[in-house]
């Protein structure tokens, strides 16, 4: 099982930044909607993350996990579930953005398309987007469509950051050897975050060290 070591690249997140991620999170949660389509996707004036990553990467389980909520986010065993972007307005304070998953080969060519290009629409429009996190599973690293999806965001100039799930699978040998192979691929990426943080939403592993990262965006803060 991995250690409580959770973050590289980077100085431990200090006592009150965890208290400030806990106290946002503490807070209440609302679904907002789910949109299908870009006219459908909310204004808003909260600063706001996107969690993005490959089909069956864990993103909703992660989300939930986040937010300690069973089910706030759909989770499903089949890949592909997640067909819009759905928003959670944490508090009032933080917008988050749960995107479909991308690389699942099997669903229809039609929907593929319909969902890149609406990830795509969003991104290139979204001027509250202060982050978006790209998750990756831990067993499995970097995947081409994460590295094209990188390539992109280092092209528009739209900062991300490396989560990773499913920590408590890996050991703790090459979860480090892990981080410190994408501390390398990240420092070659000028719109990427410097901070891997590794998680579990199994464990609760890094949720603390996630939390206050966030918490510091919705401050308007760089968790740097």
């Amino acid at each position: 099982m991995a250690s409580d070591i959770s973050e590289s690249d980077a100085a431990p997140i200090s006592a009150g930044a965890i208290e400030t991620g806990r106290k946002l999170f503490r807070a209440e949660t609302r679904f907002l909607l789910g949109a299908a389509e870009e006219h459908q996707i909310p204004d808003t004036t909260l600063p706001e993350v996107a969690f993005a990553g490959r089909s069956n990467v864990g993103k909703s389980s992660l989300i939930n996990a986040l937010l300690g909520q069973k089910a706030m986010a759909r989770t499903s065993s089949t890949p592909g579930r997640t067909r819009e972007v759905n928003f959670f307005d944490v508090g009032g304070r933080l917008m988050i953005a749960d995107l479909p998953g991308y690389g699942y080969a099997r669903a229809p060519k039609t929907e593929q398309a319909r969902w890149t290009q609406l990830i795509e629409d969003y991104l290139k429009g979204r001027q509250p987007l202060a982050r978006l996190l790209i998750l990756v599973d831990a067993r499995h690293g970097l995947k081409e469509s994460d590295e094209s999806l990188m390539a992109d965001l280092d092209t528009i100039g739209l900062g991300y950051q490396i989560v990773l799930t499913k920590a408590d699978k890996v050991k703790d040998g090459p979860l480090a050897r892990l981080q410190a192979e994408l501390g390398e691929t990240l420092a070659r990426h000028p719109a990427a975050h410097p901070t891997i943080i590794a998680t579990s939403a199994r464990t609760g592993h890094g949720m603390e060290s996630l939390r206050a990262h966030l918490a510091m965006l919705a401050e308007g803060a760089d968790p740097s």
